[in-house]
């Protein structure tokens, strides 16, 4: 309500007393029209009860929330149970029309201005704080990021009808692996190249290799991923995107958790100026830290966002769009900036701390210089005579604990995948020599968190290592 236009007599409140609040009322209002009008991300945080306020004025704009709604349709919004209600902000409408997710909705103002409003200041977030400045457009796609991966793919098939060849450089990630299979594909796996012993790098020669002898009017796109866990390194997506440039084959770049690794930003930004990138795509849960179930597509060009967005089946659900733009207007891009910045201080110190672990138990902290998120240490020392089983009970060990995200890595633990067969199932290749254990610093986590970890790597270890000495 703005009480500027309304003549409040004195009797009711001194004008004098009504001044100071309205004063302050001004101040949220500026504030509401600021971010309307030039579509920016705000410095700082916005406190609790003024992004309500917004979120209730845009949810009013949908005709479920008129005073004298009569709803003849099929799909009115209505909403059956209250607590579901109050949890949406009663927004029902969703975002985009059947078949487009980009476009209005008549009978939704306000759900059609919070989605756009999202995306405008998530392009804002990703300009700036993701320090991709050459990003000409983005939007949240309400579906997980697998799906969304396999999204574009569809939408690149219908502009390559002829091209059934998806070139993907192997990462063990299920998700990313099925966003081909589920877009009705051939994949072409390209192993990575085994460096320094046990660090994996993109195999350049073999997408090249790859392109000649199947010819680049029948290969859909180059397939790669930038964070992964580690040994394996992001993708040189800066060679395949020059290959992607020479060949005239679109490029598609999983970037799942790459919007906090500013190095990760700085290859993007690169292979968009010396090659080519047609999308990439992350994860809202991972970048934006809301419930999973989200994912941006953005690419360099904007007129090819359409493409994707018209690809979608039906009318999407608004909760992941009212998730973003809550969370961006709660943290501000100061907020979202000391987030990264701590995480990138909070990976060298993992980093430190977990050398000194390896040192002082005659292992090794795989060298993975091209992924900044997560790290790898050798259990050489706890694999008596290749026994994996005594092995994979540090995962389980450190689950029980408290401790997730950790993942033991073995030989031997081959999966089949809607048809393909991957030997060594996790460590991203076939011939697997030592096992390891795998640990991140992802964006939220803390200095606290980590020396807890330590602690508790500690204890497993050494019963661990007590168990395998008394065995003969």
């Amino acid at each position: 309500m703005n009480f500027d236009d309304i003549n409040i007599p004195a009797k009711l409140v001194p004008d004098n007393y009504l001044q100071l609040g309205l004063s302050a009322q001004r101040a949220k209002q500026r504030s509401f029209k600021e971010l309307l009008e030039k579509r920016k991300l705000p410095l700082n945080g916005w406190p609790d009860e003024q992004i309500e306020e917004l979120v209730h004025h845009l949810a009013s704009l949908d005709s479920n929330n008129f005073p004298h709604k009569l709803g003849l349709g099929e799909r009115e919004a209505r909403i059956a149970c209250r607590l579901v209600a109050r949890r949406h902000y009663n927004f029902g409408h969703g975002i985009g029309r059947s078949g487009d997710l980009l476009e209005a909705q008549p009978k939704a103002a306000g759900s059609t201005l919070l989605a756009r409003l999202t995306n405008a200041l998530i392009l804002d977030f990703m300009k700036t704080v993701g320090q991709l400045p050459s990003c000409a457009g983005c939007f949240l796609v309400p579906i997980c990021t697998g799906m969304t991966l396999s999204l574009c793919l569809q939408s690149l098939r219908k502009q390559r009808p002829r091209a059934r060849y998806v070139l993907w450089s192997r990462i063990d990630q299920k998700s990313c692996f099925k966003a081909i299979t589920t877009a009705g594909l051939e994949p072409v796996i390209i192993p990575c190249q085994v460096v320094q012993g046990e660090s994996l790098h993109t195999d350049i020669e073999s997408f090249r290799e790859k392109i000649e002898a199947l010819g680049s009017e029948s290969i859909l796109c180059l397939y790669t991923t930038t964070s992964c866990f580690a040994p394996r390194n992001s993708d040189n997506i800066v060679e395949v995107a020059k290959l992607s440039k020479q060949w005239q084959i679109p490029h598609l770049v999983n970037n799942a958790y790459g919007l906090q690794a500013p190095d990760i930003s700085r290859q993007l930004e690169r292979s968009h100026r010396v090659g080519r990138i047609d999308y990439f795509v992350q994860s809202s849960d991972k970048n934006l830290l809301v419930p999973v179930g989200g994912a941006i597509v953005a690419s360099f060009e904007e007129n090819v966002l359409h493409n994707v967005a018209s690809t979608y089946a039906g009318r999407a659900s608004g909760s992941q769009a009212l998730d973003v733009f809550m969370t961006l207007l709660s943290l501000g891009s100061s907020g979202f900036q000391s987030l990264i910045k701590q995480r990138s201080y909070n990976f060298i110190y993992l980093k430190e701390k977990l050398q000194k672990f390896a040192e002082s138990r005659n292992e090794i902290v795989i060298d993975s210089r091209d992924n900044s998120i997560s790290l790898a240490i050798t259990l050489s020392t706890l694999d008596k005579a290749g026994q994996n089983s005594d092995i994979s009970r540090l995962g389980a060990m450190l689950q029980t604990r408290g401790v997730s995200g950790a993942r033991v890595i073995t030989s031997g633990q081959n999966k089949t995948i809607d048809g393909y067969e991957f030997q060594g199932f996790g460590s991203h290749r076939n011939d697997l020599k030592v096992s390891y254990l795998t640990v991140a610093a992802a964006m939220g986590t803390t200095i606290e968190e980590i020396d807890k970890f330590f602690g508790v790597l500690d204890k497993c270890w050494q019963q661990l290592s007590q168990k395998r000495n008394r065995e003969p």
